[in-house]
Parts: structure tokens; sequence; C-alpha cells
């Protein structure tokens, strides 16, 4: 079976899937996504990323041309269709097609696809031996710039701290607020761990209050770990017992060095590994299931 997207409506090859060249989402990033995983059949907290996909749209006025019933069996659907039991999914919300203009009410109506393909942001090598960071120097936007919450399609920031990771052959590069707080990466929350307890950023800085790290701040409280939100600086990281990343696709990758410094024993900490076991359970048995609705039982 080959893989198809959603465009309007519609289901389409990927090598066919494609948007209008006016559209705003194409010419000034104009839109919301998620990135949303499955796990063995199952949509992993696809709830909550639809929850988290409507909102962003709320607030830049986008008005999803579906409810929300609708848009989660539309993205189970292109699961379906794509027969992966295991795969990435990417739902984006754009503007829709206007003019070259700005000005979105030359939109008339805004533009829903759902991408569904498989995908690896680290080597499961990365998981074993941790991941190296460097700090940005490109600082994360501040609130009252655009809040960080929004999931929008206007990566830029982020892509220009990426190509600081490249250049310094790192694996993930670790941004700060413009008043020099632990935001978070360039795709990742970010953790560390100090005598036992779990900390990260807290939201009110301007962060995206991704998913995975709300999913490993419950799975704390269930492990008995002490987590919380706090304010970090980098002296916290360079003196942590252990630091690891959060995201949909990373899940939770160890981090055993930042800016050149060894973090803890430089391998990934019994905490982190603790947690990162936990998660993986958890998504291999929960979740929104495919195939079982159309007679397929997942995992087959």
């Amino acid at each position: 079976m080959g893989i198809e997207a959603y465009v309007d409506g519609r289901f389409v090859p990927k090598e066919e899937a494609s948007v209008s060249v006016y559209d705003h989402g194409f010419l000034y990033g104009d839109g919301v996504f998620e990135g949303i995983r499955a796990y063995h059949g199952r949509i992993f907290k696809l709830r909550e990323h639809v929850d988290r996909l409507f909102e962003s749209a709320h607030t830049l006025r986008i008005t999803i041309p579906m409810t929300r019933e609708a848009m989660t069996e539309a993205i189970v659907e292109t699961v379906r269709r794509s027969g992966l039991k295991d795969a990435y999914i990417r739902p984006v919300v754009s503007r829709g097609r206007g003019d070259l203009g700005i000005d979105p009410r030359r939109c008339p109506r805004p533009s829903v696809v759902i991408i569904v393909d498989t995908i690896q942001l680290y080597p499961e090598a990365a998981y074993q031996n941790g991941l190296k960071l460097v700090t940005t120097s490109t600082r994360m936007r501040p609130l009252d710039v655009l809040n960080p919450r929004i999931k929008t399609c206007n990566y830029l920031s982020n892509i220009m701290a990426r190509l600081e990771v490249n250049l310094a052959g790192a694996d993930e590069g670790l941004m700060l607020t413009t008043h020099g707080y632990v935001a978070e990466c360039t795709a990742d929350n970010i953790f560390v761990v100090r005598h036992g307890r779990v900390l990260t950023p807290p939201a009110h800085l301007g962060i995206l209050q991704g998913i995975t790290r709300q999913t490993v701040l419950d799975l704390c409280q269930t492990l008995g770990v002490h987590a919380a939100e706090h304010i970090l600086t980098l002296h916290d990281v360079y003196a942590a017992d252990e630091c690891f990343l959060t995201g949909t696709v990373a899940e939770l990758g160890p981090v055993v060095e930042v800016d050149g410094r060894t973090i803890g024993s430089g391998k990934p900490g019994p905490i982190t590994h603790r947690i990162l076991k936990a998660f993986r359970d958890l998504a291999a048995r929960e979740g929104t299931p495919v195939y079982a609705a159309s007679g397929v039982p997942a995992g087959e």
C-alpha cells in the first residue's frame, strides 16, 4: 500500500500531494501544525495533540474547517491508509490560499493537510551513549513577540539555531531566553536531574509546552520521582547529575555533554533510563487504535 496524504478532504499519493504557491502557509509561515507518533498501530496522545492544534489555530484566528472529531477521524484514516504501525503524523493547518499580500482577509478558507510517514531524529546509539549539546546564540523569541506555546509553521528561529548546531558538529542546540535563562532546545524540551529531583523550565518563561514533556512529569509522579518546573541557568545544566531532552520524535534523549562540559558521569543516568523505559512501556500499550476499527487487529 502506497502512502497517501490528506489534502483538503482528499486522499492523494504523497508524491502528488501539494498546496497552492499562493497559500499563506507557504508564503509566510501563517499556519499551525502538530507532530504525533503512532506505536504498534495506536496513535499516542491523539486527543492532546488535536486539542493543542485547535488552540494554536484559535489564537491565530484561523478557523479550522472541520470539528475536532472530524480532524481526529481524518488523522486515523490517513494512518490507516498508510499501512504503517509505527509512524510520524504531521497535521498542518494553514491560513489557506490568498494573494501576495499578508492580509489574512484575502484567505477565504484555511487548508488542512495530514502527512504520515516514518521519521527518526536520533539513532538508537544516541540513547545508549548520549547526546552532545551546544548553547546557541539564537535566543527564544520572547512572549511579547510571538508566544512559543503556539505551535506555528514559522520555525525560523529554531532553524537559525539548528544551523549553529550543525556548524558546531553537535547533536542539538540549547536555546536561552533573552534574559539568559534556559528555555528549550531547537526541537525538544529539556530536563535536568539534580540530587534526585527532575527539573524543567517553567511554561511562563515562554516555551512550547510539549506533550511528551507533560507525559514525563506525569510519569515521574507515578514512579515516585520528584519532578517540578524550575527556572534554570546554564550553571544548573552544567552541574546537573543527569540531563535529557523530550519530544514527540526524540521521546527521551539522554544528554552527556553541554558546551564541552561533561554532564554527571558522562553516560546516560539511571533516572533518565528509568523514565525512558516507563515512557516506552506507556506508548506501547496506550493510544487511539488505528486498525481495529477496520477489522484489522493492531500490530498485525
